[in-house]
């Protein structure tokens, strides 16, 4: 399929007290049109870095895009200009945050605030854009949009209120969405509903998904392709039932095992919950020339200490950067 967008050796940078650290270190990927690509990794890792660096909002004065390219449709963004950068937020790309009620302004209804994005980028007038409003807000499966349209963002329920982030998201039609973690501290059955509005939207749209999670169920119930982050490195990549079935990197099969398993009968044997022992090394350490995973690892050896792994490719295009990778 052909690259919808295409990230080339992404390096970006960030300044800290400590000086600047490497967040995000030559990290490529590609997403075609009505795909969804999973990326998934602790927190910290650098998902939603990445996914600030594709909208053009990494934080000003503090990080930058040091090297590398992020192509949508041909056109590198890295090089836009701001005004170009505006046109294409909420447009042609959109994203979901994780939390509505920090991203949804509290002073304006829900209304007002999916026809400002109609009247930027369809130049719609008020009435259209209000109309249309409620038009979305239907289609995220919010009762009585009509009179909804009009509510303040405090008068909606958590999940209703990340449905009125999706529609506003969706408002333009993007050809690229982006979910940075959009169920979080949703309970369980909202989550389901959330993540099958997003599938079904995908279908009747063709919008290209990128979903920022660490839940692995997620990744296989939503995912085409997953990307497995630590340390502002890409440490795995591939189909999603190949990475699940046969990991090739030590902290993907952590991570999978991480996973709770629910058995038949109170009875039944109940196999032990592992973890991924120790945490993410902190950004003095982002950049060195080793595995920065070998601490936690239980299959390192001397080269992973000295020496960065390169990635290795497998069937299905399935990637992993370790040594141990044919091992495993």
């Amino acid at each position: 399929m052909t690259a919808l967008l295409r990230v080339e050796n992404l390096r970006i940078e960030l300044a800290t007290r400590l000086g600047v650290a490497p967040v995000i270190d030559d990290v490529s990927f590609e997403l075609a049109a009505g795909e969804t690509l999973s990326f998934v990794g602790e927190s910290g890792c650098g998902k939603s870095m990445t996914a600030l660096a594709i909208m053009g909002l990494l934080p000003d004065k503090v990080g930058r895009i040091a090297a590398g390219k992020i192509l949508f449709n041909g056109e590198d963004m890295t090089q836009a200009s701001d005004e170009r950068l505006r046109s294409l937020r909420g447009n042609d790309i959109s994203m979901i945050f994780q939390e509505p009620m920090t991203s949804l302004n509290p002073v304006f209804t829900i209304g007002e605030q999916i026809a400002e994005v109609l009247r930027r980028h369809k130049q719609m007038d008020k009435r259209d854009a209000w109309k249309r409003a409620a038009e979305l807000l239907d289609a995220v499966r919010i009762p009585d949009a009509t009179h909804r349209v009009g509510h303040y963002p405090h008068q909606l329920s958590g999940g209703q209120r990340q449905r009125v982030m999706i529609a506003m998201a969706l408002a333009c039609e993007p050809k690229v969405l982006i979910a940075d973690e959009p169920t979080t501290a949703l309970d369980v059955t909202i989550q389901a509903q959330i993540f099958d509005l997003l599938e079904d939207l995908r279908k009747d749209m063709g919008t290209a998904i990128i979903m920022i999670t660490h839940d692995m169920g997620v990744v296989a119930e939503m995912a085409d392709r997953m990307i497995v982050m630590y340390a502002g490195r890409k440490i795995e990549q591939g189909d999603v039932h190949t990475v699940l079935d046969h990991p090739r990197h030590p902290y993907t099969k952590g991570l999978i095992a991480c996973v709770p398993h629910l058995v038949a009968t109170l009875d039944e044997h109940r196999p032990p919950l592992t973890e991924v022992s120790g945490i993410v090394p902190g950004l003095q350490e982002f950049g060195k020339n080793e595995c920065l995973f070998a601490s936690r690892c239980d299959r390192v050896v001397e080269r992973c200490l000295r020496e960065r792994p390169t990635e290795q490719r497998f069937d299905k295009d399935q990637v992993s950067a370790c040594w141990q990778a044919n091992t495993l």
